[in-house]
């Protein structure tokens, strides 16, 4: 196996050299400044806790596994490509953050049913103006680092990429346009005369939502399981996560990255990239 080592920072030959020894690795290769490719690597308990320490992110990855070998990437949107929660966003719009934040946190944790939590949220919004919405999406929601870079590499080597989200379809069509994303999927907010109703249209996109946009492209597009790529940070992107040949989990919740084959708990959303190079 290959020992992917990156960070956001310069990684010390010490540093390197020390998990060289614990993977048992034959060769290390210094591919830039921030990554490390270590050959004939093996599992070793000591590893993930020294990456841990020095703030390292890691991945054993096949030989022969190419981002070329990839068909299709799948990703939640808040807290993944975005770096904001936009309900918790248009909440303190209201000044109700505090109070959506923690039913949020505690949905991602997987401790309350995500639909559930998305309804109760989204009551708290009843009555606030439309015009807050374009607020959150010009002066607050931004991309999280590395990922045009991500995205880049993704056009590159034709794989298709799916945003499937359990926030909003104000945002995720945004999205799609702005950064040039194939296919988006997500909620939709009832508005009546300019102002949000406080309820959801049609069904929710919860979990099993995600997993079975996922399941049904992934179907479109002839592609196995092992073809697909699944990233996301909190307890409603496991089912999807499950479905796919890869999940990486970014900046998540432990749940999901003692779930997940990949964990990037430091580096940008261009680490994906890295894995594969």
């Amino acid at each position: 196996m290959n020992l992917i080592v990156q960070a956001v920072h310069d990684i010390p030959a010490a540093q390197v050299q020390h998990l060289a020894a614990l993977s048992g690795a034959s060769r290390v290769e210094h591919v830039h400044a921030h990554l490390f490719r270590l050959t004939d690597a093996q599992p070793h308990q000591g590893i993930a806790p020294y990456c841990l320490e020095y703030r390292l992110d890691y991945g054993f990855v096949e030989p022969q596994r190419k981002l070329s070998d990839f068909g299709l990437l799948v990703m939640d949107m808040d807290s993944t490509l975005i770096s904001i929660e936009c309900i918790d966003e248009i909440a303190d719009m209201q000044g109700l953050k505090p109070e959506v934040a923690a039913i949020t946190e505690s949905a991602m944790r997987g401790e309350i049913d995500f639909a559930e939590s998305l309804r109760r949220r989204v009551a708290l919004l009843e009555g606030l103006e439309e015009g807050a919405l374009q607020r959150v999406y010009d002066e607050r929601l931004r991309l999280n680092p590395g990922a045009e870079a991500m995205l880049a590499a993704m056009r590159q080597h034709g794989i298709k990429t799916l945003l499937v989200s359990g926030g909003f379809v104000f945002f995720t069509d945004r999205l799609k346009q702005r950064v040039g994303l194939d296919h988006a999927r997500a909620n939709t907010l009832e508005v009546v005369n300019g102002r949000l109703t406080g309820r959801v249209v049609g069904d929710i996109v919860d979990a099993q939502g995600k997993a079975e946009a996922l399941m049904h492209l992934r179907g479109e597009l002839d592609l196995r399981p092992e073809q697909v790529i699944a990233m996301g940070d909190g307890a409603n992107d496991l089912k999807m996560m499950a479905h796919a040949g890869v999940s990486i989990a970014y900046h998540a919740k432990p749940v999901v990255r003692a779930q997940a084959s990949y964990a990037l708990n430091f580096v940008g959303l261009d680490g994906l990239v890295n894995l594969f190079v």
